[in-house]
């Protein structure tokens, strides 16, 4: 069977940035890291490939060099139930350098976007028979991280 996988390029890092996002996700792990022998462009010992899963999904990644620059065209969605998680993941993701955006989005330290939501945020948007959608999205549009209460909030308005 064929396997589907996006592929990380950071500028480098990818080894540590892997190491650190299984951290933070139940069901996670590093599956592999294909080191240099040192007669690429590497020195030897340097991770070349790196294998991981976030949460059961696969990802490679590997170290390109300053030409190889994230951008938010691509981000990692990470649906939480709680508050409390999407606090915690907030600060973990911003910790040593991230950065917020808006609507739940952050850059984390290597550059890497990633949308922190409510699992909740999809029929706060698009259920108008349960709910005002539009007071939801106007309240997710003044947030930086989300918050579920006052999502929820002007959602029941």
């Amino acid at each position: 069977m064929t396997a589907v996988a996006p592929c990380l390029v950071f500028v480098q890092g990818a080894e540590e940035a892997a190491r650190y996002y299984v951290s933070l996700f139940k069901d996670s792990r590093v599956v592999e890291v294909q080191r240099s022998e040192g007669n690429e462009a590497f020195p030897k010992g340097a991770a070349m490939h790196v294998e991981f899963e976030l949460d059961g999904q696969r990802y490679t990644a590997f170290d390109g060099g300053e030409h190889f620059r994230f951008s938010e065209a691509f981000s990692i969605v990470a649906s939480c139930q709680t508050q409390a998680e999407i606090d915690t993941l907030w600060e973990k993701l911003l910790a040593d350098g991230g950065r917020e955006s808006q609507c739940g989005w952050l850059v984390d330290r290597w550059g890497l976007s990633w949308q922190i939501i409510p699992e909740s945020i999809g029929k706060m948007l698009t259920d108008a028979a349960s709910g005002n959608t539009a007071k939801a999205m106007a309240a997710m549009l003044r947030m930086r991280k989300l918050d579920i209460a006052t999502l929820e909030a002007a959602y029941r308005s």
